[in-house]
């Protein structure tokens, strides 16, 4: 499978960092107020699981609780503003070429896989490990994780209240831009899901890029 590694930032600006977040694993970085995170689904149909803090106090982190109830909308798109417990906003979705991204699913984990999928799945690696190995590096543990976003993963909410992991509506390609409206630690799990729909069960690299608008150089 080729790579499409000449897909642009959706925002234009200064590119301060260029990586590829590879097939079933971890990658995170600090992105500086105002610059802006470009994530590409390189191949398409590929769950990114992330989690954003304050860069200078890790207390201070996404919150599903209060990015929704802000919003009054269980997805997010362009214009929502991904916010703390009290509110604090941490970055705002200022471009989308999907148009839903998932907030309710959570992480897979090497105990949900065994629950869910069956003993014989206990032995594969799950975001949960990809959080906590990636977070080690920042001094974050076990306790500081939540409730995180799932990018370009589809999880409809039928009208009982049932959620669904069905295919993506991704595509090669396609990206979404996440501004920092303060210091944030990106912290994502490029999800190793094999079991159910959510990575076309063949998960795949995405491209992350950090640009800074030209203003404010």
């Amino acid at each position: 499978m080729t790579t499409t590694l000449d897909v642009p930032a959706l925002v234009p600006g200064t590119v301060i960092l260029d990586e590829i977040a590879e097939a079933f694993g971890p990658w995170s970085a600090v992105v500086r107020a105002g610059d802006v995170l470009t994530i590409v689904d390189l191949h398409g149909n590929q769950a990114v699981d992330t989690l954003v803090y304050a860069s200078d106090d890790h207390s201070v982190r996404y919150s599903a609780a209060a990015t929704v109830t802000a919003q009054q909308n269980l997805f997010l798109t362009t214009g929502s503003v991904l916010r703390s417990d009290d509110g604090t906003p941490l970055m705002t979705l200022v471009a989308d070429e999907v148009g839903n991204h998932d907030t309710v699913g959570g992480a897979c984990s090497q105990e949900s896989n065994t629950l869910r999928y069956g003993h014989h799945t206990k032995h594969q690696h799950a975001c949960v490990e990809n959080f906590l190995v990636e977070g080690a590096k920042w001094g974050l543990g076990k306790r500081d994780l939540v409730s995180n976003i799932n990018f370009f993963m589809n999880v409809p909410v039928d009208p009982d209240g049932t959620l669904g992991i069905v295919d993506g509506m991704s595509a090669p390609g396609k990206r979404l831009a996440l501004r920092a409206e303060r210091d944030a630690l990106v912290l994502v799990s490029n999800c190793p899901q094999i079991n159910n729909p959510c990575n076309g069960f063949d998960p795949t690299a995405v491209r992350m890029i950090v640009t800074r608008p030209e203003a404010d150089e």
